[in-house]
């Protein structure tokens, strides 16, 4: 299946890196304009260097709403439109069991890996999608589906993200599309202190035995937000390498 996305503009939170990098080099080498964004500048530069196609970046926090609706407006201004949301950025700034999570540490998770994707998704509704249509793809975890009490808050913050996709999904169909991913383990720098130092004996215990790469979540990415897929909304896709079978 040859999925293109030529004529769409995609904008990837957390796309200087691991798994929105790659979902923003294959959705540009299917055609579409990408604008990217992060926290740091120098990261992003280097990001879109390697998109095979028409690319853009600018530095923002994802849970900081005068951040994020300068990001819109910017894109809004370089392209013209917002045909794809991808709400990939997060954060988990607390390691530990969830009885014992401090405040700030909680209100930060929240911040960016719920509230986060409700204003982007609010944004890109009014600055575009509310007339135009599009689709919104929401970066989820497996986490969402599961129990692990090392990140139990983060964890429960992507359950309320699979919830607020199906939500949203409701609400805004039928011209725009809201879908998520829920990824298992994948190589990332994020979850480098999950996978790095036991890679080989968790792969053993994986169906499919090995780790996700970032590029096996951008093919279903790509996917998502193509007109191949538009009888698909409030789904959630689990890509996990059979993870959630053990």
């Amino acid at each position: 299946m040859d999925v293109r996305l030529d004529g769409r503009v995609a904008l990837i939170t957390g796309g200087s890196r691991g798994i929105g990098l790659a979902i923003a080099q294959e959705m540009a080498a299917s055609g579409a304009g990408v604008m990217i964004s992060s926290r740091k500048a120098d990261a992003l530069e280097a990001a879109v260097a390697t998109l095979d196609g028409e690319g853009a970046w600018f530095a923002a926090n994802a849970g900081e709403p005068a951040e994020a609706e300068a990001c819109v407006a910017a894109t809004m201004e370089r392209f013209g439109r917002i045909d794809i949301l991808v709400n990939n950025a997060a954060t988990n700034p607390y390691m530990g069991k969830t009885i014992d999570i401090d405040r700030p540490r909680l209100d930060k998770t929240i911040s960016v890996n719920w509230a986060g994707p409700l204003l982007w998704t609010q944004l890109a509704w009014q600055a575009w999608m509310q007339e135009h249509g599009g689709s919104v793809l929401n970066i989820a975890s497996i986490g969402g589906l599961s129990v692990e009490t090392s990140i139990g808050a983060y964890n429960a913050t992507k359950a309320a993200l699979l919830h607020l996709t199906r939500t949203l999904a409701a609400e805004l169909a039928p011209g725009v599309r809201v879908n998520a991913i829920a990824p298992g383990l994948v190589k990332t720098d994020m979850a480098r202190a999950l996978w790095e130092p036991n890679e080989a004996a968790i792969a053993k215990m994986m169906p499919m035995a090995r780790l996700g790469e970032p590029a096996d979540i951008a093919h279903a990415a790509v996917f998502l937000a193509s007109d191949q897929a538009s009888w698909i909304t409030g789904t959630t896709t689990v890509i996990d390498g059979g993870a959630l079978l053990r």
